[in-house]
């Protein structure tokens, strides 16, 4: 911190300062009204000089820095516009009028609905691949990847979103917990939300240090919501059927007044795939207070429930039957379709800021939120009775078709097909959850064997930031912020429903009873609907983070500097006392912290107004989340062994052109992360866990630590102005990401207790090295045409293939354990044939997938008023395929692995994700 602090200081007072006399100005007009526009951005790039227009549209930026400058006016809902310019410190530039024109690409934004509100990690499925920074940029490329790519949940860069930051006014939106955003948090929210910005990886902004993603910073400030109102309907067969939106702003009246208004409704008794409703209400509010020419304040409310049922990856053999759109989560009740697995979130959030304007060239934003809520996962428990899920392993051919005689030391394929035909027909007679049957056996038992909970993440955030801006010079711009965040987080599981049971009791029933109480400052509880039970725990997190940053701008050539420093302290406060971890469960468990830093700088050349080179690079380090900082964390305070922060490198080198009809980037990029750690559960046969020397079967945490990854590739974007009306689109990612050394795995076995062990067992080194990073194609191409008629209609179609597809490799898999035979004190099988192990362990490498997507619109101008649609079919020739998957690490050993081949229809083979098939949506809107 006192090296931050004292290069800060030695930079400022190294700066030279003189003094200009000259303005940029211009005025800003809709190009169909020819109505001025209010609160338009213009903005000198690479400095932090700007200035927004007032109710006549007009701008004016003082004393701007002097030689090749560009200059961008941006407005929501409308075509960026972009000046290269020759300032120089004697005359003054009057622009003249500017005409904005309306962005359809906008309305394009608005189909975005497949990916943004699904969250693969819901059920630690060890498959996080949920995409990154999810909505479109000016950059081609980066339009490409949103709109075209994401249907396949491409990742920019191979990168999860936790390595990218999403801001709604200058608050982060990531979670503390794991990293990430919450997109439901404030979706359907889509005309509110428009008003965003979207910096490249490390690329200077104004809210924070960034990772290497970069950032996404939404700005909902009342006076720059568009004027006027919006209402919207809208029709899709993708995560919703319908969806109704109205969307008021008011602009800043005489008296300093500004108010901004949204809500919106969806839904779907059926979304694509079977069993998948959704019910979501969402609401905005946002007022401003001009206070006087210097000080502002906003208020910004935003409230977004979302209630939606899940659908499951399949195994093959599973999809072979029923098809890629079969749901094992729901079943008929009462003639109604009901999903045992729904994700509820419901997490309100106010934002108040203040905007004070210090003078031409200094601002400071300071803002407060407060978040609080929950988010639910429910599921199905079975305390005693038969598991309800249609595609138990037991309930499908594969169990029977891959029996084998072990009575030997080489194991023989026994097959019972008879058996194995039987599952076959009774899965596709009862292929969905028996809801009437689960009813019947909790009546007939006088107490819930079958049960409906909820895992239950309540929140209570608050965080205050203060956000300084200011253009020391004409040379040298200066940024700074300071963020604290504080949180307390209550996690549990809720019964939402015995199932006509009278009770639950609160015991493990897999346990031996002196180990089975979840809590024992409770034993024997019962349990009825709407009670606490299973486990408890508060985590405490408070979080600061300082950064500054330094810009200087010397006409042609252009350079930054950033640097971050942060503290993080985590803290688990466990509410039950459970009978595992009678020692650590209960009560305040010891603070973990951290102390991190980082520093980034970059560097721009403008050869001439149309041709630019930059080159960015950063290196920092980041705390673990919460999720991966504990072993256990739901009934334990135990760490995780060596935990460690995170190191992460990220450069990228890119060329960009912007001449009249050509506009386009080409850029390489490397990024190296180290240290990661990740935590996943699963069921694991065929681990040595040392119990009495016999072969063990059990529910597992596994903890892959000392994880590192590379990726590395070339993006490119362009777009040509074949003629007035036709533009032409490319781009392409040919990239690599693969995990660039081994890893170290442990795996924590609570069922040890009972034996008096340690649960934590380590497994040594996961060969994992040179494998792909799952979850993403590595390789991406499209083409695209559009014709846009002055008439304001417009067509377009666009080709995308995309390959270089892995499937998510399980690290227990690739340790020794994989070789030796169980119970046997680490002794190797015997019968192991090195091909046939090289085979099995071989990453899958999914299908490659070929899309072709249609859009269009038309807008009209009548009494004042814009009437517009908006509509697209993606994927027009209806392709089934998988967006990725993960290994199944039950089979734990060659042997289990192997027999698990026997038949050609595994029984634990891997679980796949699946892309919408040929969708559709519709939106039909009026301004007024």
């Amino acid at each position: 911190m006192k090296k931050l602090l004292l290069s800060t200081l030695l930079v400022l007072f190294t700066v030279t300062a003189w003094a200009q006399s000259t303005a940029l100005r211009g005025v800003v007009v809709d190009a169909k009204t020819q109505q001025p526009l209010f609160n338009v951005t213009a903005n000198l790039s690479n400095t932090n000089l700007s200035a927004t227009t007032n109710q006549q549209g007009e701008f004016e930026i003082a004393n701007p820095t002097s030689g090749n400058q560009v200059l961008y006016i941006n407005f929501t809902g409308y075509v960026q516009k972009r000046f290269t310019l020759d300032i120089t410190t004697e005359a003054d530039i009057d622009l003249g009028t500017i005409y904005l024109e309306e962005d359809l690409t906008s309305e394009q934004q608005l189909s975005l609905i497949t990916l943004t509100e699904n969250d693969l990690g819901d059920d630690n499925s060890g498959s996080e691949t949920t995409s990154g920074l999810l909505q479109a940029s000016r950059d081609p490329f980066r339009q490409a990847a949103a709109f075209n790519w994401g249907q396949a949940r491409f990742r920019i860069r191979g990168l999860d979103n936790e390595y990218g930051n999403i801001f709604i006014n200058g608050i982060s939106m990531n979670k503390i917990f794991d990293g990430r955003p919450q997109f439901s948090n404030w979706g359907g929210l889509n005309d509110a939300t428009r008003n965003q910005e979207f910096i490249n990886g490390s690329i200077p902004n104004d809210y924070t240090f960034g990772g290497i993603l970069g950032i996404q910073a939404i700005n909902t400030r009342a006076s720059f919501m568009r004027t006027g109102t919006r209402v919207s309907l809208s029709g899709a067969n993708t995560n919703y059927s319908g969806r109704g939106m109205i969307t008021y702003g008011s602009g800043m009246n005489k008296n300093g007044w500004a108010y901004a208004g949204s809500a919106s409704y969806r839904m779907a008794k059926d979304g694509f795939f079977d069993g998948t409703d959704y019910d979501a209400k969402s609401f905005f509010l946002a007022v401003e207070k001009k206070i006087n020419s210097n000080h502002s304040l906003n208020l910004s409310a935003i409230y977004a429930q979302n209630s939606r049922g899940k659908n499951g990856p399949n195994t093959q053999e599973v999809v072979d039957l029923k098809g890629y759109k079969y749901n094992s989560y729901w079943g008929w009740q009462d003639g109604k379709k009901r999903n045992s697995r729904d994700k509820d979130v419901e997490e309100p959030i106010f934002i108040l800021s203040h905007y004070w304007d210090i003078s031409e060239k200094s601002t400071l934003n300071t803002n407060v939120s407060y978040q609080f809520g929950k988010i639910s996962n429910s599921r199905l428990e079975t305390n005693g009775a038969n598991n309800p899920d249609p595609t138990y392993y037991k309930n499908l051919p594969s169990y029977y078709l891959n029996f084998h005689n072990t009575d030997g030391s080489t194991p023989i394929w026994t097959p019972d097909f008879k058996n194995a035909e039987r599952n076959r027909e009774d899965f596709l007679a009862n292929s969905q959850i028996n809801w009437d049957r689960l009813y019947l056996q909790n009546a007939n038992k006088g107490y819930a064997v079958n049960a409906l909970y909820a895992d239950v993440m309540q929140d209570n955030q608050l965080t205050a930031n203060t956000l300084f801006n200011t253009q020391i010079s004409n040379v040298v711009g200066f940024n700074a912020g300071l963020t604290y965040r504080n949180l307390r987080s209550e996690s549990y599981q809720e019964m939402l429903d015995l199932l006509g049971g009278g009770y639950l009791i609160d015991n493990d029933t897999f346990l031996k009873e002196e180990f089975s109480a979840s809590d024992l400052n409770n034993p024997n509880r019962r349990i009825y609907e709407g009670d606490k039970y299973g486990y408890n725990y508060i985590m405490h997190a408070n979080v600061v983070d300082l950064f500054t940053q330094f810009q200087f701008n010397f006409g042609k050539f252009d350079f930054y500097l950033g640097q971050n420093a942060s503290y993080t302290e985590y803290q688990r406060e466990g509410l039950y006392k459970n009978a595992l971890y009678a020692d650590s469960s209960f009560g305040k468990g010891q603070k973990i912290s951290f102390e991190n830093y980082g520093l980034k700088g970059g560097a721009t050349y403008k050869l001439t107004g149309q041709h630019v080179f930059n080159f960015n690079a950063s290196y920092y380090t980041q705390a673990p989340s919460i999720r991966n900082s504990y072993s256990n964390v739901r009934i334990s305070d135990a760490t995780v062994n060596g935990l460690t922060d995170e190191k992460v490198f990220g450069s990228d080198i890119n060329y960009i052109i912007r001449t009249p009809k050509l506009k386009g980037r080409v850029g390489a990029y490397f990024n190296e992360i180290k240290d990661a750690t990740r935590t996943s559960f699963f069921y694991a046969d065929g681990i040595d866990i040392e119990m009495d020397d016999e072969t063990s079967s059990d529910f597992v945490a596994e903890i892959t630590r000392g994880i590192s990854k590379q990726s590395m590739g070339i993006e490119l974007g362009a777009e040509y102005q074949a003629t007035k009306t036709i533009k032409l689109t490319a781009a392409a990612n040919y990239g690599q990401a693969i995990y660039s050394d081994n890893a170290d795995v442990y795996l924590n076995v609570d069922g040890r207790r009972e034996n008096g062990l340690s649960p934590m067992v380590n497994y040594g080194t996961s060969y994992i090295k040179n494998y792909r990073v799952a979850g993403t194609p590595q390789q991406a191409y499209s083409l695209g045409i559009e014709y846009r008629d002055p008439n304001y209609w417009w067509i377009g179609a666009n080709a995308n293939f995309l390959t270089d597809i892995y499937l998510d490799i399980s690290p227990l898999l690739r340790t020794n354990n994989f070789f030796n035979e169980p119970g046997q004190g680490g002794a190797a099988f015997n019968d192991v044939d090195t091909n046939v192990a090289r085979n099995l362990l071989k990453q899958e490498k999914l299908d490659d997938i070929f899309l072709v997507n249609l859009q269009g619109g038309k807008s009209w101008r009548i009494n004042g008023k814009t009437f517009g649609f908006f509509a697209s079919v993606n994927n027009v020739l209806g392709l089934e395929y998988k967006t990725g998957g993960f290994e199944q690490a039950r089979n734990a050993n060659y042997r289990e692995l192997l027999m698990d081949h026997a038949s050609g229809s595994r029984t634990f083979g891997p679980k796949y994700f699946y892309g919408f098939g040929r969708t559709y949506f519709l939106n039909l809107y009026i301004n007024f």
